[in-house]
């Protein structure tokens, strides 16, 4: 029996929303760990610098780990699928782990090894999750699902805020309590309506091995994905990488530096400069959605170079406003650029992958890819700034933006329009 039109589109937006259920619940331990997990460290350690190389532990951990996994998830045949048997096992222990942080808080030691065993748990199922768009929804409709999977993340950075101003400083274990606990419940929802060995990437992915077992074993090596894109003649996919990079280098600076930025420019004290942020999260929920109906009208490359143009403008708007409400109304503006850009670049990611066999090595990449630029960018811009200071900081942002757009992006698709023109 076939379904009609009507069900179809019901199934997609119903496992759309479980996919986004499955990020916002790794995502609310993580924005959760990102804000609280640094003033305990504090309370043993004074160094800034070596309270950062903690906290980036866990981004390192998923430059190795992420890949790795999202590769095995790729090859994994189970009566479950490929993907839920990771999200089934590593979720609730992530879970347990976050939610005795703060229990080991009197000693550093047992804190440190805490982190370090839910940063390798968490990073185990990260790209996981996020394959389950490309894995159920076709190549027309994932900017949209991805769109809300983004505007899922983007409240769990509220969620996380509105934890902390309620419990943290009365009942921090409750507060660590309460986001491993919608990890929990979300998890016992996934499991029970969630097999993907339904999903028709996974379908595709048995039949592909079915009729070529011999190439099998050597698509399991992340390497030989890496190998095939960095010698592929075709650049696309090696510039969109580095696109990723670049622009998260952009977005993270912007993000990680504005308190500073208000505080020595805009004469604001470290609370209100720590607030400039919060509007634009806001207007990146709001212009998410519309950015993927824009991609699916008029080209994804299109849409995300446009909003790439659109956020380094903001950068420049906000150094010639240079006052707390005009940078604020920049930030929103580069937001909403910045949607164009984090909606669809994971999605051409997935639609130039040469089958369905490697989604989950492709939402490796891109993730590290991302992670790798919040890592390097604020490093970056801050040592742009000790050059030229920081009333410039926007401007140094904006040419990270500009960089990623003109120099990346755009020769993207000049190779993909040559592509098109071979093939006919």
């Amino acid at each position: 029996m076939t379904t009609g039109p009507t069900e179809q589109r019901a199934g997609l937006r119903r496992i759309t929303l479980l996919a986004a259920l499955a990020v916002f619940a790794q995502e609310s331990t993580w924005n959760f760990y990102e804000s609280q997990v640094p003033p305990l460290l504090r309370e043993h350690i004074s160094s800034a610098a070596v309270v950062g190389m903690l906290m980036g532990m866990d981004n390192l951990l998923g430059v190795f780990i992420q890949p790795w996994i999202g590769s095995r998830s790729d090859h994994t045949r189970t009566s479950r699928g490929r993907r839920m048997p990771y999200l089934v096992v590593g979720m609730p222990v992530a879970a347990v782990l976050f939610a005795v942080i703060p229990h080991t808080a009197a000693s550093l030691p047992l804190l440190i090894a805490l982190m370090f065993s839910y940063a390798l748990v968490a990073n185990s199922f990260k790209p996981v999750a996020e394959a389950l768009v490309p894995d159920f929804i076709p190549p027309q409709r994932r900017s949209r699902a991805n769109a809300v999977v983004k505007i899922a993340t983007s409240l769990t950075t509220i969620a996380a805020a509105l934890i902390s101003i309620l419990l943290i400083d009365d009942h921090p274990k409750t507060a660590f309590a309460i986001p491993a606990a919608i990890m929990l419940i979300s998890i016992a929802v996934l499991a029970a309506t969630v097999r993907d060995n339904e999903s028709p990437a996974y379908k595709a992915a048995v039949a592909e091995s079915q009729a070529a077992p011999d190439t099998v074993n050597q698509r399991r090596r992340v390497r030989t994905t890496l190998a095939e894109i960095a010698t592929d003649p075709d650049r696309s996919r090696l510039l969109l990488l580095a696109a990723i990079v670049l622009f998260g280098s952009a977005w993270a600076a912007s993000r990680s530096l504005i308190t500073p930025f208000g505080m020595e420019t805009l004469d604001m004290t470290r609370g209100d400069a720590g607030g400039l942020t919060l509007p634009s999260g806001i207007a990146f929920i709001l212009a998410a959605y519309p950015a993927a109906m824009f991609a699916e009208s008029y080209g994804r490359l299109r849409v995300i170079a446009a909003g790439m143009a659109v956020f380094a403008t903001a950068m420049l708007l906000g150094t010639l406003l240079h006052t707390p409400a005009g940078v604020t109304v920049a930030l929103c503006i580069a937001a909403a650029g910045a949607s164009c850009f984090l909606v669809n670049a994971a999605v051409v990611l997935w639609n130039l992958a040469p089958s369905a066999q490697v989604f989950g090595t492709y939402a490796g990449m891109y993730s590290i890819c991302w992670a790798g630029g919040g890592f390097a960018g604020p490093a970056l811009v801050g040592a742009m700034v000790d050059a030229t200071g920081w009333t410039l900081m926007l401007v140094d942002i904006c040419l990270l933006a500009v960089v990623a757009t003109i120099a990346v992006v755009a020769r993207i698709g000049t190779l993909r329009r040559r592509v098109a023109a071979a093939a006919l």
